[in-house]
């Protein structure tokens, strides 16, 4: 077995993932350019474009009501957010 960190490990989740399935997205505060906060999503935007790996604006319900719509729309949504302490703003 592998020993990685978890940021390791979600990333590599993510790339598997998107590389099997076109439907998969990212959506969330710093997830493209900075690579998150948390640098979950490093190396993402350059591999998957802008078009899956998106950035918005900090308005936590907002994209968290545009992952719900997109998964309404058959899309597979990754809505990150930044701590569980703005997650609570999405509600």
């Amino acid at each position: 077995m592998a020993v990685m960190t978890y940021r390791e490990a979600l990333n590599l989740s993510l790339r598997e993932e998107m590389r099997r399935d076109d439907r998969v997205f990212v959506i969330g505060e710093e997830v493209g350019l900075y690579e998150g906060a948390y640098k979950v999503t490093q190396g993402l935007l350059k591999e998957f474009g802008p078009r899956r790996i998106v950035d918005t604006p900090i308005a936590e319900s907002g994209f968290t009501g545009v992952g719900i719509g997109a998964a309404m729309t058959g899309l597979r949504p990754v809505v990150e957010m930044m701590t569980f302490n703005f997650a609570l703003l999405a509600l």
